[in-house]
């Protein structure tokens, strides 16, 4: 004889707590035919009387009573975890975990986060900075950035960020003692700065574009990080030649620290995008996330 399932386990503890069939009835929204045929299953199936009957009153058994004090707590841990639910959905609470490289948390994320969390207390955010491709799956991440010609057809991508280039710099000292390129080939006569890639190991080689024709660069020097930032700090002290992107340039330009190369030959990338699996069920707090981080036009 199979065990009384949870729904009719859920239809005796409504009689017993109210000791009557017309309320748990009409609060089960069944009919009292429907309820007393219920309960009998669930005596049938545990071959026990649970329920003493008459014309006037309902009053539980020692197997009732037992049952009832067995699993009351239990019903109650489930109602309570499911307020706690609600409680999740209208009040948006949890962590959030990101992974992205660190050029994207800097200009993107970072500006947008700062209000975010000063508007939502409860929840927490966790950012990975990785330069390199991860599989966010695998690693229990909610979502990642990456630019938006390098996000997998199996994922939802949401643009956060406007499109950017990078830009070929050194210190004007450095462009008279050595001549400044004319074309970028002429970068392998250069002292350059390498950005090694942690995804493959390799340097990252220089790309640039002009009239459709698309050129890499693969570059030497002395000098070899796995961070734009130390790159543009060698630079600024006249170690070389750096290719970095344009926004951490642009400060260093203005003031003549640095001299800006190539300018025509730097092609634009698309946009920074939130990309994510485009089956996971979205929590409150995941999607206000997006909301605030979706770059407005």
């Amino acid at each position: 004889m199979p065990k009384p399932d949870i729904n009719d386990l859920l239809a005796f503890m409504a009689v017993a707590r109210e000791r009557s069939f017309t309320r748990a009835a009409a609060q089960l929204g069944v009919s009292q035919s429907a309820l007393s045929h219920t309960i009998r299953r669930v005596e049938t199936a545990l071959g026990l009387r649970l329920l003493a009957r008459t014309t006037r009153s309902v009053a539980l058994t020692e197997a009732g009573e037992r049952l009832v004090n067995g699993l009351g707590h239990h019903f109650e841990d489930i109602d309570r975890e499911l307020d706690n639910l609600t409680i999740l959905r209208d009040k948006p609470s949890g962590t959030l975990r990101i992974n992205a490289g660190e050029h994207a948390v800097r200009t993107v994320i970072w500006p947008k986060l700062d209000l975010f969390l000063t508007e939502y207390p409860e929840i927490k955010v966790e950012v990975h900075i990785d330069n390199g491709y991860v599989d966010i799956v695998a690693g229990r991440y909610d979502a990642g950035v990456r630019l938006g010609g390098e996000v997998a057809g199996d994922m939802i991508a949401v643009r956060i960020g406007p499109d950017w280039r990078m830009a070929v710099v050194a210190t004007p000292a450095y462009w008279r003692a050595k001549g400044e390129p004319r074309k970028p080939h002429d970068l392998t006569r250069h002292n350059c700065m390498n950005l090694r890639l942690p995804t493959h190991g390799g340097f990252y080689a220089w790309e640039f574009e002009r009239d459709s024709q698309k050129i890499s660069v693969r570059v030497d020097g002395q000098l070899a990080f796995n961070s734009s930032v130390p790159i543009l700090v060698a630079a600024l002290r006249g170690h070389g030649v750096a290719c970095i992107p344009e926004d951490m340039a642009e400060p260093h330009l203005r003031e003549g620290t640095l001299q800006r190369v190539l300018t025509q030959w730097c092609p634009r990338f698309t946009g920074y995008h939130l990309y994510y699996p485009s089956r996971r069920q979205a929590s409150p707090a995941f999607q206000l996330l997006v909301d605030v981080l979706r770059e407005r036009s």
